[in-house]
């Protein structure tokens, strides 16, 4: 066990990863936090259960392992990160998470170097809210539009999986498609 394996085991603190992303992004996904599942694989969506890859293989084309369906995204144009840098939380649960100790990531430095997004999607309506309250207040995007996709998490089971993919290919895919003729 490494020593921030063992530091995240006796505080509770969960910590991010850096974004998937190239300069070029043009759509931003973003989570809360990674999951218990994540963490220990390092990977962005790594609960076997999650529909995220799933859906961006139908939408980007990401197959196979992960540091293949990551260059896919970005070859698309689609960058994935969380709200929060880290936070305390007990489980995976976004509800679980503690907001007093809730740190969200540098927006201002990622918009500064990823300038062609135009539109920002929540996975879920914790992310959304997250980035309301602890990074919005601080930001000026002018040009960039906002959207709240369906929780790809397996917790969020009142939508199946197609009434969720529908939902992310209409709103991610026509941004896309509006990059690739500029």
């Amino acid at each position: 066990m490494s020593q921030e394996d063992a530091h995240r085991e006796v505080s509770g603190m969960s910590t991010g990863f850096p974004p998937i992303a190239r300069a070029d992004a043009r759509v931003l996904v973003l989570g809360s936090l990674p999951s218990e599942a994540s963490l220990r694989a390092q990977q962005y969506y790594a609960h076997p259960r999650n529909a995220f890859w799933n859906i961006m293989q139908v939408i980007a084309g990401a197959a196979g392992g992960y540091a293949s369906r990551c260059r896919a995204l970005e070859q698309r144009g689609i960058a994935v990160w969380d709200v929060l840098q880290r936070s305390v939380r007990p489980g995976s649960l976004d509800a679980d998470v503690d907001m007093a100790s809730a740190v969200p990531n540098d927006f201002a430095g990622f918009f500064a170097g990823h300038r062609q997004v135009r539109l920002v999607c929540f996975n879920g309506r914790k992310a959304r809210a997250m980035f309301r309250r602890l990074v919005l207040p601080g930001l000026s995007l002018p040009g960039v539009g906002f959207a709240l996709l369906p929780s790809t998490s397996p917790a969020h089971a009142s939508l199946s999986f197609a009434a969720k993919l529908d939902t992310w290919r209409g709103i991610i895919e026509p941004q896309l498609r509006q990059g690739q003729q500029q």
